[in-house]
């Protein structure tokens, strides 16, 4: 027999041999199936809180987006009336220019609506209807329209003719 050298007892060919190492296995296997159940809701719990802080950014984006929508609708109004000084007073021209740059710069578009263009009325909104045909153009804006970082925030106000 040989002497465990840590607290001096004996271990021989038979130690242990009384121990039922079968219950020790049965705990293994419990914890290890605890460990893997506890992993498992870790990783979803970690999952939920990433799709909920990209759903609060999301929001987040969309109110922004909202608001500045709502801001820009409420302008067109003095961009109408800005327009209509600049085609009124020659000497207003140059500020013609600094106002397209400027709604460029903030993502506003104006729609295409001079005369000749095909009438579409998703960009649109036809007021009057001359002439019997099957093409659809228009001859007049009445009141321009405007996108606001791609989307229709206003369709333009056009007299349409058929022809």
């Amino acid at each position: 027999m040989k002497k465990d050298k840590t607290n001096g007892a004996q271990v021989g060919a038979n130690s242990g041999a009384g121990v039922d190492t079968s219950a020790y296995i049965a705990k293994i296997a419990e914890l290890e199936a605890k460990l893997a159940e506890m992993t498992a809701d870790l990783q979803r719990t970690r999952a939920d809180f990433e799709n909920y802080r990209k759903q609060v950014e999301l929001q987040r984006q969309n109110a922004i987006k909202t608001a500045q929508q709502a801001t820009v609708i409420k302008m067109l109004p003095l961009l109408d009336d800005l327009e209509r000084a600049i085609a009124a007073y020659a000497e207003l021209g140059p500020l013609n220019k600094s106002m397209e740059k400027t709604l460029s710069g903030l993502g506003i578009q104006r729609i295409s609506s001079e005369v000749g263009v095909e009438f579409n009325p998703d960009l649109h909104d036809a007021v009057m209807v001359e002439g019997d045909g099957a093409k659809e153009l228009v001859s007049e804006t009445l009141r321009p329209g405007y996108y606001y970082e791609g989307e229709v925030l206003r369709p333009a106000m056009v007299k349409v003719q058929k022809s």
